[in-house]
């Protein structure tokens, strides 16, 4: 199996697109790091994925850990990490103006700088070793912008401004990065959004019910990696509109003005 024992970290773990991932990885022989904030559920995504007991719960919180700590506890305890999984992350469901800024910078804090720091703290090790990859799991909205996401796509644009030139700077050196782009995905992305005054959403969007599946999404992920590709764009009909913002962007960009979007 193409990741039998290699040591992958995934944040967000402790559900959804980060859950599939685990049991996908799992049942590949790997050994995992499992991150989120809720120990609890991650004490249970461990107990469902294979080989339960040669993972370990790591719990974090994004906007306020000490990464080179705990990547030191993670390299003392398994030599190396071979794949990174920066997954965790928050969305929005608010306009601009109703925004409070520290909605804005939370949602920053969470999706941008906590991975950004924790590929930081990392990255070193891997260097070392001239080996490694480095996955991050963006969006569709790190392509292009909707109403009422302004920060939630302003932290996956900066995503891929940063983990580009990464790889621009790394691939000599034998670490692959790898973009992961979805749409609609059946998770609870949507419910725990934050509105504008940093509430949770609380609702399932119709368009992320009829989402793909976390699993089906997970293994597309794995063949992405095993592939090695740069950036990779899943998803239903959503993904074709990536394609005609960059064909016809002002054709795109006055349809985008009509769009209902909650």
């Amino acid at each position: 199996m193409t990741f039998q024992n290699k040591r992958v970290w995934i944040t967000g773990a402790s559900s959804g697109i980060g859950e599939a991932l685990a049991k996908a990885f799992s049942r590949q022989g790997a050994k995992l790091i499992l991150s989120a904030r809720r120990t609890e559920e991650l004490e249970r995504v461990r107990s469902v994925c294979a080989n339960a007991d040669e993972h370990l719960v790591l719990p974090l919180d994004l906007t306020a850990f000490d990464a080179k700590a705990l990547a030191e506890r993670v390299l003392d305890q398994y030599g190396q990490i071979d794949i990174l999984i920066n997954n965790g992350g928050v969305s929005q469901r608010s306009t601009v103006v109703e925004t409070d800024l520290e909605v804005d910078r939370r949602i920053m804090e969470i999706n941008y700088f906590g991975a950004v720091a924790l590929t930081k703290a990392v990255l070193p090790s891997m260097l070392e070793r001239g080996d490694g990859h480095i996955v991050v799991i963006s969006s569709l909205s790190g392509q292009i912008s909707t109403p009422r996401r302004s920060a939630y796509a302003s932290s996956k644009h900066a995503l891929h401004g940063f983990f580009n030139a990464l790889r621009s700077e790394v691939y000599a050196n034998g670490i692959r990065v790898t973009l992961i782009c979805p749409g609609y995905v059946k998770t609870s992305l949507s419910r725990n959004a934050l509105t504008a005054k940093g509430e949770q959403h609380g609702k399932l969007d119709p368009t992320t019910e009829r989402g793909i599946a976390p699993d089906e999404l997970a293994a597309r992920i794995l063949r992405a990696v095993e592939q090695g590709k740069d950036e990779v764009l899943i998803g239903g009909k959503e993904v074709l509109a990536v394609y005609f913002h960059r064909l016809f962007p002002s054709l795109y960009n006055r349809l985008i003005r009509r769009a209902r979007i909650t």
